[in-house]
């Protein structure tokens, strides 16, 4: 069973998520934590840098997320409706990805589990929070990607997302919100990254 662990990553993709909704575009893991990790790295470089706060190290953060849904690979993706709406089942479902995450662990090469173990199982009291918060983000713009193509089917979702980052209250993730998010409605030529290439 050993070594079959990166393996079993490539397979990420094959996860999709959102699966009680219509999707304009499929989201899969793999990608989802792609993104994930990219938040979570901002999320602590403005703790740090911009608002000057204690925290934890960004790239760490950034690695944690990563591996963030890895138990999913096992389980698959259990929609937030469902996992959220019965306290015994929710516990359930905690246990299984504990035990998932233990058996991906079984399959990493012997001398590197100590360094997967913080990782496939969470613990880091400073990094979790900061995860969590990237990883709420992450759907919240998932959501308003699908409102912009006209799909109704994440309004509740949107919403919810929303007071839900809210009720965070985390600095950094407020900053986010107010000075990057409005950037997600723009175009990619009103994104001023295009200008170089126009001339």
């Amino acid at each position: 069973m050993a070594n079959e662990f990166y393996a079993l990553l490539g397979r990420m993709r094959y996860i999709t998520r959102w699966g009680l909704m219509r999707n304009t575009y499929a989201e899969n893991i793999q990608e989802h934590s792609h993104q994930v990790a990219v938040l979570a790295h901002a999320l602590a470089l403005i703790r740090r840098d911009i608002l000057q706060l204690p925290g934890p190290d960004p790239e760490r953060c950034a690695t944690v997320a990563l591996y963030h849904d890895c138990s999913e690979i096992l389980t698959g993706d259990l929609p937030t409706p469902i996992k959220y709406d019965n306290p015994e089942l929710l516990s359930a479902y905690r246990q299984m990805e504990c035990l998932a995450g233990q058996r991906l662990l079984s399959m990493v090469p012997e001398p590197l589990r100590a360094s997967y173990e913080p990782m496939l199982q969470e613990g880091d009291p400073d990094v979790t929070p900061i995860v969590k918060a990237a990883d709420k983000l992450s759907a919240y713009l998932k959501c308003l990607e699908e409102q912009k193509s006209g799909n109704r089917d994440f309004d509740s979702a949107a919403t919810q997302t929303r007071h839900a980052l809210e009720a965070m209250d985390r600095p950094e993730l407020q900053w986010f919100l107010t000075e990057c998010l409005p950037a997600y409605s723009k175009t990619i030529d009103e994104l001023h990254c295009m200008e170089d290439f126009h001339h």
